[in-house]
């Protein structure tokens, strides 16, 4: 047994006052490091009863001016034999968030089944589409003004106009999903899914004439390999073009992304990329964004390394486009719920459907720096009273995050599986 007195005691060690500082400074950055990210809160504005509300919200939000949304729902509603749809606004006052339907679908010559969102207009008026109609109605194109004089119920509806009907499936096109946009002249642009002269969808514009609007076919697709029913609406870029995807079609048949060139007589359809297998993405089912230097950006809802679904990037260079996939998704379905945004420091938001924690969908960030991007999981959907799979998503001013989800909320609604919901995520 050894003796304390045997015990080698070590030499005393001299550290120095730097050292000690230095030291310190380490274990402060090291400690703010592993500090979690800031928390997000999120809060459910509205949730859809199936009735007067509607259900099923697509087509994410549209912001008419400060504290005021508009969007869409694709089923429920009372007017008509109801369960038509409906057009909603939601609106911020004393810092409480109210819900009012200002129209719903009859199933009459106004169609039935909104599901692209709403546009606002040059001078303030909503407009959009229905995706169906009856009576030999293919879909329609709508616009709604409020109404003249100064409504003081509870629920003010607005005036409908129909703009245009897709009479038929044959060469206008039938079918209109996606949101629709206008160019500087005032015309309206959209795409429908089906009919057309080849029978997969069409890119349309309608022209204010006389009073009335003049709908022009601008491409019929369905030729061969230039892709099938564009559903997730246009993009314009600074020089008139017109972009888009196909989720199918294109030369392998699952999906395209497409430009459309103003030209003398007409518009010329190009391919931007043909997906060519599932390793870098395919069906993209929505649609594009578009920054400063004329990139693109895009998701596709299958497909990439992790079998999910891609964030995907096109730049242009020296008159090609290359392709690189930013993200890969893991889940059941990928980024399939409403397009992209960009903020003015180039980060990209947007949801998914089948990705989180539940595998009820997600809201998340990608930020680039130092070449690569970096996916941040901002909020999963339980699909409980927050809802589940949302459809898009929209950035404020204020950094604030705004969307839809087109199930959940009140489970013991819509077959149980819940009518929807509107939500907020703020910082």
């Amino acid at each position: 047994m050894t003796k304390p007195s045997q015990l080698l005691t070590p030499p005393p060690i001299t550290i120095s006052r730097r050292t000690i500082l230095l030291v310190l400074l380490l274990c402060t950055l090291v400690f703010a490091a592993l500090q979690p990210a800031p928390a997000q809160t999120f809060t459910v504005l509205h949730t859809f009863t199936g009735g007067s509300d509607g259900s099923d919200p697509t087509g994410g939000l549209t912001m008419g001016g400060a504290g005021t949304f508009y969007g869409t729902a694709s089923s429920g509603g009372t007017g008509g034999t109801g369960n038509n749809g409906v057009v909603f606004k939601l609106s911020l006052r004393n810092s409480n968030w109210f819900f009012s339907p200002i129209y719903e679908f009859t199933d009459g010559s106004d169609g039935y089944g909104p599901v692209g969102g709403i546009t606002i207009g040059p001078t303030g008026a909503l407009y959009g589409s229905a995706d169906n109609g009856s009576h030999g109605a293919f879909g329609t194109v709508f616009t709604l003004t409020p109404a003249l004089t100064t409504c003081k119920s509870a629920l003010c509806y607005w005036n409908e106009t129909t703009l245009y009907t897709f009479a038929n499936e044959g060469a206008s096109g039938a079918g209109p999903t996606g949101k629709l946009t206008f160019d500087q002249a005032g015309s309206i642009y959209g795409a429908t899914e089906a009919g057309g002269p080849h029978e997969g969808g069409v890119v349309f514009e309608l022209s204010p004439s006389n009073g009335g609007w003049t709908q022009t076919v601008l491409h019929g697709f369905g030729q061969g390999s230039d892709g099938i029913s564009p559903s997730g609406g246009l993009v314009f870029d600074t020089a008139g073009n017109l972009y888009g995807t196909t989720p199918r079609g294109g030369a392998a048949q699952i999906g395209s992304v497409f430009e459309l060139t103003p030209a003398q007589g007409g518009w010329t359809e190009t391919i931007l990329y043909d997906f060519p297998n599932g390793g870098d993405g395919y069906q993209p089912l929505t649609g594009l964004v578009i920054d400063a230097h004329g990139n693109l950006y895009g998701t596709t809802g299958l497909g990439g390394s992790g079998g999910g679904g891609t964030v995907f990037q096109l730049t242009p260079s020296g008159g090609h486009w290359v392709y690189s996939v930013l993200y890969s998704f893991h889940g059941r379905l990928g980024p399939v719920g409403g397009s992209l945004i960009m903020d003015s420091a180039g980060n990209l938001y947007g949801t998914t459907s089948g990705d989180g924690a539940s595998g009820f969908g997600m809201v998340f960030k990608l930020s680039l720096s130092n070449g690569s991007w970096t996916l941040t999981d901002l909020y999963d959907f339980m699909g409980t009273t927050d809802g589940k799979y949302p459809d898009g998503v929209f950035l404020d001013s204020a950094g604030n995050l705004y969307g839809t989800a087109s199930e959940g909320g009140d489970a013991g609604r819509c077959n149980n599986d819940g009518c929807g919901t509107v939500w907020e995520i703020t910082p």
